[in-house]
């Protein structure tokens, strides 16, 4: 019988990626997305090897519906939390509610999946949860800090979930990539001009050259970016080995970043702190 699993965020990028390995590999995936179009291309795609799932983040009702398809068909070894976002801006003028978003779908939605497979997972033999998280997650600048936030609070998130679920010998696994060339880049940026547009003049003023500042490195990012099939074979591998570690970083940059992350609290705030 083919080994069974969840990825959500399927859509694009790495969730993409990820079905796309898995497929490969001869496993059936449960891939979540949130539109008509992207469930037809992923049929199309892949036929039978991914029976695809319609799920939203941000609606409790659509998690739980398929956490118990899911565990209505068996046991599944593994769920890949991917599926998330990315609001930037200035926390000063960030709306709330933008910003309570941002966690209702990078941190309450990764929750919320996660119990709801907890039942099929039970049904495996062993079984992982592999969550991806970001670089995001250890080392914070400006411009992004609902992303930061979210992030950093994931990690807390998976530690928790991780030692609660040990004994019962389901892992928990995290998957820190730095830059990857995915849609979430131009996304960010499309969501920073209409962060301009809504700042007041002396907003504007005073974080104008740090938001073209993180427009530039959106860009850089997009550019230079690791593939996600990349990050693809790093969680995959999560997934499948014997042993697996409780973190991975993926990319040059994330690695980088791991070390800038543990130099002293002054040094490193005053090497990422904005530049007038």
């Amino acid at each position: 019988m083919k080994p069974s699993y969840v990825v959500t965020g399927a859509s694009s990028g790495i969730g993409r990626a990820c079905v796309a390995e898995l497929a490969r590999r001869g496993a059936h995936v449960w891939a979540s997305v949130r539109t008509d179009v992207d469930q037809k291309e992923l049929e199309h795609a892949y036929g039978k090897a991914v029976t695809v799932l319609r799920m939203d983040l941000r609606d409790p009702d659509s998690i739980a519906a398929c956490g118990e398809r899911v565990a209505a068909a068996g046991g599944v070894r593994g769920l890949v939390n991917n599926a998330g976002l990315a609001r930037p801006g200035p926390l000063e003028y960030v709306p709330l509610e933008v910003f309570r978003e941002q966690l209702e779908v990078n941190v309450t939605g990764q929750l919320a999946v996660t119990r709801a497979m907890l039942p099929a997972l039970r049904r495996a033999e062993t079984a992982r949860v592999v969550t991806v998280g970001s670089i995001g997650g250890r080392i914070a600048g400006p411009m992004i800090g609902p992303y930061h936030t979210s992030k950093f609070a994931l990690v807390g998130l998976t530690d928790s979930l991780r030692a609660e679920l040990a004994p019962e010998g389901i892992e928990v696994v995290l998957v820190e990539p730095g830059a990857v060339a995915t849609a979430i880049w131009p996304r960010a940026r499309a969501a920073a001009d209409e962060i301009r547009e809504t700042l007041p003049p002396a907003g504007l003023e005073r974080y104008e050259a740090q938001l073209a500042a993180a427009e530039r490195s959106a860009a850089r990012s997009a550019r230079t970016g690791v593939p996600p099939s990349r990050a693809a074979e790093v969680v995959v591998k999560a997934l499948t080995t014997r042993h697996p570690a409780p973190r991975y970083l993926v990319g040059r940059d994330a690695r980088l970043a791991a070390l800038l992350a543990r130099l002293p609290f002054r040094l490193r705030y005053r090497l990422t702190a904005a530049k007038r």
